[in-house]
């Protein structure tokens, strides 16, 4: 497929993400990932690697797209790690879930909540006020106007990206333009 026939990013990254690196930066890579996929969990250290090698020149965003058809367990991880952000603690929980892939049960959920350690009383409240919910919903809703089906699904630089999700391809493609 065409570059100009790939879909552009519809939201922009805006302060409601979760990012890392400066959102001002000439280089930025949106991931919509889903935490129960093996795919997104095999591409999670490339992004970190990514990440080392640009440092500041990237912006790094996950947002979430669970595919709970596939996935049983990846709604409530996604919204663990709102819950965790919410308590300015979603990169440590991001990081936690795609370190422990079998740890997805709502048991396993509320031991890496409580091993961060996120505060118990807000993270149970956040959870049941559907704060956490409708904040995936959101993810998924701008995922799926962002034509995305599958995940991981990559934006580099506003445009998707198609191909390999190898490291030299992957920093080849935030290299070849900037936003």
């Amino acid at each position: 497929m065409s570059d100009d026939l790939l879909p552009d990013l519809v939201l922009p990254i805006e302060e409601r993400d979760h990012y890392l690196g400066p959102p001002s930066a000439r280089r930025t890579l949106v991931e919509y990932g889903d935490f129960e996929c093996p795919h997104c969990a095999a591409v999670y250290p490339i992004v970190k690697e990514v990440e080392r090698e640009l440092g500041d020149e990237v912006c790094i965003v996950f947002r979430n797209f669970p595919l709970p058809r596939v996935h049983p367990h990846a709604e409530a991880a996604a919204e663990t790690a709102e819950a965790a952000g919410m308590q300015g603690k979603f990169w440590l929980m991001h990081d936690r879930l795609f370190d422990h892939p079998e740890a997805l049960s709502a048991a396993d959920l509320r031991r890496l909540a409580v091993a961060i350690p996120l505060d118990m009383p807000t993270y149970d409240r956040d959870l049941e006020s559907g704060a956490t919910a409708r904040r995936v919903a959101e993810d998924v809703e701008s995922g799926t106007e962002n034509g995305v089906v599958e995940t991981p699904t990559f934006f580099v630089n506003g445009r998707m990206h198609v191909g390999s999700y190898e490291f030299l391809p992957l920093l080849s493609a935030l290299r070849a333009s900037t936003v």
